[in-house]
Parts: C-alpha cells; sequence; structure tokens
C-alpha cells in the first residue's frame, strides 16, 4: 500500500478520508471491546490485580501470607498493578495494529 500521507497522492483525498472513516469505527469497536476485556498482573505469586483494557482495577486479591510485611506488600500491590497495566498496553497496541492496517503512525503517538 503506498503512503497515504504522500503529498503527491493529494489527488487521493477521497480515499484518505474513506480509510479514515473506517479507522474511526474499528477503534470505536476495539474502545467497547477493551472495556470487557480483562487482564490479570501478579507479584511474587501472592498479590493479583485484574484490570480492564480501558484500565479500570476490577479487583485486588491478596494471599493472606503477604500481610505480614507492609512495605514488602506495598511493594507487591505496586508491581502488580505495573504487571496489569503493561498488559494491557501489549493487548491495545497489538489491537491498534490490526486496526490502523498499514496507516503510518509515529510511534507514542497514541498514548500507550
Amino acid at each position: 500500500m503506498s503512503n497515504p500521507f504522500d503529498p503527491n497522492m493529494l489527488g487521493n483525498m477521497g480515499g484518505l478520508m474513506g480509510m479514515l472513516g473506517g479507522v474511526q469505527q474499528k477503534m470505536e469497536d476495539m474502545k467497547r471491546k477493551a472495556a470487557e476485556t480483562i487482564v490479570e498482573g501478579q507479584a511474587g505469586g501472592v498479590v493479583r490485580v485484574k484490570m480492564t483494557g480501558d484500565f479500570q482495577v476490577k479487583s485486588v486479591t491478596i494471599d493472606p501470607k503477604a500481610m505480614a510485611d507492609r512495605e514488602m506488600l506495598e511493594d507487591l500491590v505496586r508491581v502488580a498493578v505495573g504487571d496489569a497495566t503493561d498488559k494491557v498496553r501489549a493487548e491495545l497496541a497489538a489491537q491498534m495494529k490490526g486496526v490502523m492496517g498499514g496507516l503510518p503512525i509515529p510511534p507514542g503517538l497514541l498514548g500507550f
């Protein structure tokens, strides 16, 4: 596929606009799917965090044996949330790659 942002392709703006309209619908579908997707982050096998694809924490589960050391528990919760967040970002990036279908989007532009 040629680069739709190539200045020499300005005569084909209708085609580009059509592509962008399709991408917009796919983005809405992806947002809806992300809200329904749940990933699980974990730390040390004793803290688990379930998070949706739109970064909403749904549950935090802590094994009772982790309760003895408060500072360690705080660190484990932070790590589990970070792990879940990383998994959501990876899932969104994979979905976005399919949605954008070859459009040249600079890395980091989408904010996740």
